[in-house]
């Protein structure tokens, strides 16, 4: 008799259990459906992964490769020396690097992210795609360094998991038959709560010019890099700026309270999050931030609203899908566990986001599959710019010329037009906007990048835009820091962009044979005796 109870037991167990992930397998039961909604938001992620790859093929050699400015070899071998073992090292720092991290290496990760991305945003994507994605991504972080030390990256991350289990195991089709499970769409919509009120929350606690409503009148000028549309923002009068402020606390502080109300509610949360997402691309350079951000907020647009927005030909063939829908009960399972394990693991964020010392862009896993975001907690009165300059001369006198490299995208020649980067990510540049604000000993990788300019290194060279002395090394290097304003429009007729005063040396001239620099390099382990 006792077995026989166990057995009905085990039964009802099992029942339940399959229950369960039936429900988790379903649409939602409001009838509106998330076929549309899938298919955005997995077209937007892909250009997002094409972004972070492209950067990958094309900077990180420069960056983190065998001879860039922080090779991430360096970074491998002394983790494994200090665990004892490439294993433990594993452990540690999840990467598939651990297998090899030559350039060779890199470029290969970099250029089949770039292709499946390709397959993503083309319209295939299945969750082994997207799951090899994400690896493909938490390796590049996981040795990125500095370079890779950006909100936006974990928050790649975290999007691209939630995604995995968005769409089936192995239909690829862009309207497959298995429908969007409802609880990854919440738990996408529980995703950007999580990135507004966090960026919203360290604002007031950081800034007092959040509170006074001044930011606005710094930031444009101020921010890591500008655009060309950026100067027509900061001339824009007080009382613009003052609103811009508001608009901003309304969207990250009060907005995200509506993300889990009704249908309608729940839309104008989201077109008012897509809006400030809209303005913050067309005023600034943030990389694939506000892109990437744009990702979860679709997740709050249903069905019955995207058909009205969407080509008819797409809405057809949603409709085609759905009809003929079968859901998985596997993966109907598999997201039940990822649910509960997220909901677990959201307590570590939420708990700092409640924090008076709540800290910015940081995860608490090993993998960084659920974290706490924010942006700009404080804002620049004034902005300082780093001008790296060369010099043919022998011997450094009041007569000598010198002549400055140009980036990117970091102002240089203050009539050179701010650039257009977003979504695409000049990471040597972004730092550089860093580098400004400190001394030399606390960028080492800067020192680093000035001597691979006296070696007129290949590699670095192509992670600037121009080098004045045409491959050639020079003989010395400097750098000096300036102070740039966005020039009057008065001056706009000359095509002046910006004003400059020079404020002091950064780092004094320096020739290849200088002692202390090849002492402070071999010190870092980036010169060796040849």
């Amino acid at each position: 008799m006792a077995g026989d109870d166990d057995a009905a037991g085990w039964a009802r167990a099992r029942a339940s259990l399959t229950d369960i992930a039936d429900r988790f397998a379903r649409e939602d039961p409001a009838g509106a459906g998330h076929w549309l909604t899938r298919f955005v938001v997995l077209r937007l992620l892909g250009l997002v992964y094409l972004m972070a790859f492209l950067t990958l093929v094309n900077q990180g050699p420069g960056l983190i490769g065998a001879h860039g400015l922080l090779p991430a070899a360096d970074l491998l071998g002394d983790a494994a020396t200090q665990l004892g073992a490439r294993a433990a090292g594993f452990w540690e720092m999840p990467t598939l690097f651990w297998l090899g991290a030559s350039d060779g290496a890199i470029v290969a990760v970099g250029w089949a992210g770039v292709a499946l991305s390709l397959l993503v945003l083309a319209g295939y994507a299945n969750a082994i795609v997207l799951a090899v994605l994400c690896a493909l991504h938490v390796s590049v972080v996981a040795i990125g360094q500095d370079f890779y030390a950006f909100g936006w990256e974990i928050q790649l991350v975290e999007t691209g998991f939630l995604c995995i289990f968005l769409c089936p195991l192995l239909d690829g089709r862009p309207f497959p038959r298995r429908p969007a499970p409802l609880p990854v769409v919440w738990l996408l919509r529980w995703l950007i709560v999580r990135i507004m009120l966090g960026a919203g929350l360290i604002k007031l606690r950081g800034d007092p010019c959040w509170r006074d409503l001044t930011c606005l009148d710094f930031h444009f000028e101020t921010q890591p890099i500008p655009s060309p549309l950026t100067p027509a923002f900061h001339f824009l009068p007080p009382w613009a700026h003052k609103l811009g402020v508001l608009f901003n606390h309304v969207v990250e502080l009060v907005v995200p309270f509506f993300v889990f109300g009704g249908l309608r509610l729940r839309a104008v949360a989201g077109a008012l999050m897509a809006a400030l997402q809209i303005v913050l691309i067309a005023s600034g350079n943030l990389s694939f931030l506000n892109w990437l951000t744009l990702v979860p907020i679709l997740a709050c647009f249903d069905d019955s609203l995207l058909r009205r927005l969407l080509p008819r030909r797409l809405v057809a063939r949603a409709e085609g899908a759905r009809a003929t829908a079968i859901p998985s009960r596997a993966q109907g399972a598999a997201t039940a566990v990822v649910g509960v394990a997220l909901v677990l693991l959201s307590i570590g964020p939420v708990v700092n986001m409640l924090s008076a010392q709540q800290m910015m862009n940081t995860s608490f896993t090993r993998l960084p599959l659920v974290n706490t975001y924010g942006a700009f907690g404080s804002v620049g009165r004034e902005r300082n710019q780093l001008v790296f300059e060369g010099t043919m001369d022998q011997e450094i006198t009041p007569a000598t010329t010198w002549r400055a490299y140009e980036w990117k995208c970091q102002p240089g020649d203050p009539a050179r037009r701010p650039c257009w980067m977003s979504p695409y990510h000049y990471r040597l540049d972004w730092l550089l906007w860093f580098a400004a604000m400190g001394a030399p000993r606390d960028y080492p990788w800067a020192v680093h990048l000035v001597w691979k300019l006296l070696e007129a290194d290949r590699t670095t060279l192509g992670l600037l835009a121009t080098d004045p002395f045409g491959g050639a090394p020079p003989r010395h290097v400097r750098v000096e820091l300036y102070r740039y304003r966005f020039a009057p429009r008065s001056a706009r007729a000359s095509q002046v962009w910006w004003t400059r005063e020079r404020v002091t040396t950064w780092l004094p001239p320096v020739a290849r044979d200088n002692e202390e620099l090849q002492t402070y390099l071999r010190r870092q382990g980036w010169l060796r005796d040849r």
